[in-house]
């Protein structure tokens, strides 16, 4: 999907370079801190069902000097964003509707954890609320010096509802979880590196050059190993030692028939 066919209003744009082999989500509403809305999430979903089965690596970035300030507070007034169900419609919503509707946001998001896609996000600035979110769905994150996390729902008596909360909780444990997402307060850089939550912290003028090296490295790697390898990440957390050994013999069993040329 090319960046012509991505609505203004979804805040984003898509393109394609290394061969097709990489697309790059440029956040792209820095006036306003590239803030988010359902069609943001909507959108991603489709863009990332559009793509070419070329792609492995998801680079997602924000134009200037936020990554995301998360939801678009015009989510909260009476006239809302048009064609979009406002913060309101949703509260006066049945519980089967509302959930519903909650549960398309959180499939934008649920795109990342394809095995065949590899993501990192290039954090600086704010990443807030649903820019903190967006950045979780993530494989990897990359942050500037200057990035400050923060998972600020709470402050608007709401809770953080694009699948943050486990993945937070998976990364840094249930007790600094809890803390973040209670408090709302913010993480910078330097902690969020010792907390585990970003991989590498650069200076803001090496991010975009540090995020070329990581795609670099994921792009010599062959390809089937790197979806395997993935997929037995995303799913251990859910099972026994005994069942991530069997699913580890599996894949291994799988990409050396690739190896050999017998699955090809």
């Amino acid at each position: 999907m090319r960046p012509a066919e991505v609505p203004a209003a979804a805040g984003f744009v898509v393109e394609l370079s290394e061969a097709d082999q990489v697309a790059t989500f440029t956040l792209n509403r820095p006036a306003k801190r590239n803030v988010q809305n359902p069609l943001t999430w909507e959108w991603l979903t489709r863009t990332v069902n559009a793509l070419p089965g070329t792609v492995r690596v998801l680079v997602v970035r924000g134009e200037g000097p936020s990554f995301s300030a998360g939801l678009d507070r015009a989510m909260f007034t009476p006239q809302g964003i048009e064609g979009i169900p406002s913060v309101l419609d949703l509260a006066q919503a049945d519980h089967d509707e509302a959930s519903a509707e909650i549960a398309g946001y959180q499939e934008g998001l649920a795109v990342f954890a394809r095995p065949g896609l590899v993501s990192v996000a290039l954090v600086q600035g704010h990443a807030v609320g649903a820019g903190f979110q967006l950045s979780l769905a993530c494989d990897v994150r990359i942050a500037a010096e200057d990035a400050q996390f923060s998972m600020a729902e709470v402050n608007l008596g709401l809770v953080p509802d694009l699948g943050g909360t486990k993945r937070l909780l998976e990364l840094v444990g249930y007790s600094r979880a809890a803390e973040i997402c209670l408090t709302g307060r913010r993480v910078d850089a330097a902690e969020a590196l010792r907390i585990g939550l970003v991989s590498t912290v650069v200076n803001a003028a090496e991010l975009a050059a540090a995020g070329e090296r990581f795609v670099s490295r994921i792009l010599k790697q062959p390809a089937a190993a790197v979806t395997e390898i993935k997929a037995l990440l995303l799913a251990a957390s859910g099972r026994s030692q005994a069942e991530q050994e069997r699913a580890e013999r599996e894949a291994q069993h799988r990409v050396l028939r690739t190896l050999v040329g017998l699955d090809e």
